[in-house]
């Protein structure tokens, strides 16, 4: 079925879902409920319910876009508030490779692109090498960031067993742009947070959007060392979706 399957934190409690989705939610709220956790921009949201959710089975990725567009129409009603979407994938049976993971992370972007009903905005750039590239999806430029079990020096992107996606629209962070003091600043309070509650430095690759010297896509996945991210970037934008 592709009917959306976007879900609110009362629902996550609520509606009747695989066990492994409860137990994964679980540990995720574990994680961003301790008090030193370093996004209080996340610790806030999820205790207002502005943070929305959804899980994705190995077998059965269908419901996705659907999903994904149900969530960018409601930030679309809600003004400036910091939501975000976290997509909980099914965990291994034990903890992969942190190559397998950030491979699985970009492949469910490349899914959400051959499936885009809508073309790429004119005004964001198709190629991840451009300083100004974002990943797109209905129109909409997102952050997405990637979490994943695999992650053992940066304990803030372990939510628990599942690789877990989050999904930010680009214009929820207005008025804390990297490119503003204000944005800068919050931005350096929640990495040096970072650096305390991880004991490791800031990744070399972790900047800001807008600054020419700037990769967005390392940011998406940052690595769990402090080595600078090789190579091109996994996705590229096709020529041939079957979306539209």
């Amino acid at each position: 079925m592709n009917q959306s399957q976007l879900y609110t934190k009362e629902q996550m409690s609520l509606m009747n879902m695989p066990n492994w989705v409860k137990k994964t939610y679980a540990q995720y709220k574990r994680v961003v409920e301790e008090p030193g956790f370093p996004c209080f921009f996340g610790q806030k949201e999820e205790r207002r319910g502005n943070v929305h959710y959804s899980y994705l089975c190995h077998n059965d990725w269908v419901h996705l876009p659907t999903t994904l567009q149900e969530f960018i129409s409601f930030t679309k009603t809600t003004g400036n508030e910091r939501s975000v979407f976290l997509l909980f994938v099914e965990p291994e049976s034990k903890v992969q490779p942190f190559a397998y993971y950030r491979r699985y992370f970009w492949d469910v972007l490349t899914y959400l692109n051959r499936k885009d009903k809508e073309e790429w905005p004119v005004d964001i750039p198709t190629d991840p090498d451009h300083h100004l590239w974002s990943f797109c999806f209905a129109s909409c430029p997102m952050f997405v960031f990637g979490n994943a079990p695999a992650y053992q020096k940066r304990r803030a992107r372990n939510l628990g067993k599942s690789l877990v996606l989050g999904f930010q629209p680009r214009n929820i962070f207005k008025g804390l742009e990297g490119t503003l003091q204000q944005g800068r600043e919050a931005r350096d309070k929640i990495r040096k947070k970072a650096e305390k509650w991880d004991g490791i430095a800031t990744h070399p690759d972790v900047g800001y959007y807008g600054d020419p010297t700037h990769h967005e896509w390392k940011q998406f996945f940052i690595s769990d060392d402090c080595e600078p991210i090789q190579g091109k970037c996994p996705f590229q934008v096709s020529e041939m979706r079957d979306g539209k």
